[in-house]
């Protein structure tokens, strides 16, 4: 199994986006998938229209107590640990247990055998969550929008790997994606040029076709299933392309395009 985490602090970057649409097109194609939501906002859990849940159901208590993962929900193919508000109470919980910032990686390495690949939807902070997060993953995924707001958090981004590589060295980022580019825009294309002559490896834009994510997130579905063939869809099945290249995953997407 493979432990893929889609980590940036910045808010609104498209990570829990990448981890619901890259999830279901792998799963799309034959693989056995987890997706794992720690952000307590919750957009992941209810972006795949998952509602109601509880706090057992959620990684809470492997964060805080080391307990194995809970059962996960059923939907649109995969296999999903949901999130709910009180999720964010793990954050103070977890400053007092030694070790908690590896129960994920330890909890996962008990599933292995049951998964090809874990997905992990990181919350928009530098907090305990997304060092749980960071730190179970195998590598990560840091989608980075062409913008301002994502050149800025790139310092951030490096601090963090620096203090996660302390306890993981082994922990690499296995592929930075630009995203919401604009390519009509002055500015998104000279941010996409600074990303390129900085950031290695560096998967292909993901154009800003906001109406369609945002339409099948209202839907509560995978944009293969709220519009499948669409050119949004199109995006999709080539960044699960890159990211599953990157990673290692070996994996014929159907219906990809040209």
């Amino acid at each position: 199994m493979r432990t893929l985490t889609f980590f940036n602090h910045a808010g609104g970057v498209m990570k829990s986006s990448l981890t619901r649409d890259v999830g279901h097109t792998l799963a799309q194609a034959g693989l056995r998938v987890l997706v794992l939501d720690l952000d307590p906002q919750a957009n992941l859990t209810d972006w795949l229209g998952v509602s109601d849940v509880s706090r057992e159901q959620t990684v809470y208590e492997t964060a805080t107590r080391g307990a194995p993962l809970p059962g996960p929900t059923r939907v649109h193919g995969l296999d999903l640990i949901p999130s709910e508000v009180s999720l964010a109470l793990a954050e103070g919980q977890m400053m007092g247990v030694v070790g908690a910032h590896l129960h994920l990686r330890q909890a996962l390495q008990a599933v292995t055998g049951r998964y090809d690949v874990a997905l992990i939807d990181s919350p928009p902070s530098l907090g305990q969550l997304a060092i749980l997060g960071a730190l179970a993953a195998d590598q990560l995924i840091v989608p980075v929008p062409t913008r301002q707001k994502g050149m800025n958090a790139l310092a951030g981004l490096s601090e963090a790997m620096a203090t996660y590589r302390k306890l993981r060295p082994d922990l690499t980022v296995a592929l930075y994606v630009p995203t919401l580019h604009d390519a009509r825009r002055l500015h998104d294309r000279e941010a996409l040029a600074a990303l390129q002559g900085m950031l290695r490896p560096l998967a292909s834009p993901i154009p800003d076709r906001g109406a369609v994510w945002n339409d099948s997130a209202s839907a509560g579905q995978p944009v293969g299933v709220y519009a499948p063939g669409s050119p949004v869809h199109q995006d999709v099945l080539r960044v699960t392309a890159e990211i599953a290249r990157a990673a290692g995953l070996s994996v014929e997407l159907p219906g990809r395009t040209a």
